[in-house]
């Protein structure tokens, strides 16, 4: 039985873009194209992950506009793991969506040396280019937007 680990997912959007990021240094058929997220640590709620996920990931602060939803995602057979992902709407107040920039820490994951990606302002539109299912709560989201 794989193990669950709660995550939790940030659609940051500003001005009909999202924030995603690609990794500098793995090819994008390995990591794709990814939003902010991460594993909710233990005492803190999924969204005080969500808010500490985009700064540790991006370098930027947001906050919290609403949680979305709620959706599994087995990760087998990468990892024996199934995560409880908890989506969030996030807003950046002042994002310049024609800005890009470079952001990364150190791999939590391994412990290894420090993880590069390149942070961008994906238009919503294209946003079905999230790999790993990360677009799963996209469309209801937009949908309960309107």
């Amino acid at each position: 039985m794989p193990r669950e680990v709660h995550k939790a997912v940030c659609y940051v959007l500003h001005d009909d873009h999202m924030l995603a990021f690609t990794h500098r240094d793995v090819p994008l058929t390995v990591t794709g194209v990814q939003v902010p997220a991460g594993t909710v640590k233990a005492g803190e709620s999924p969204e005080q992950a969500a808010v500490r996920e985009l700064f540790e990931e991006t370098g930027r602060r947001g906050h919290v506009v609403r949680q979305v939803g709620v959706q599994r995602y087995d990760l087998r057979p990468m990892r024996d793991e199934v995560a409880v992902r908890h989506y969030f709407q996030m807003a950046m107040p002042g994002a310049d969506v024609t800005e890009r920039w470079s952001a990364g820490e150190s791999d939590s994951a391994t412990g290894g040396p420090a993880v590069v990606w390149d942070c961008w302002w994906l238009p919503i539109a294209q946003a079905h280019v999230l790999a790993a299912g990360l677009g799963g709560l996209l469309g209801t989201m937009l949908e309960e937007s309107s």
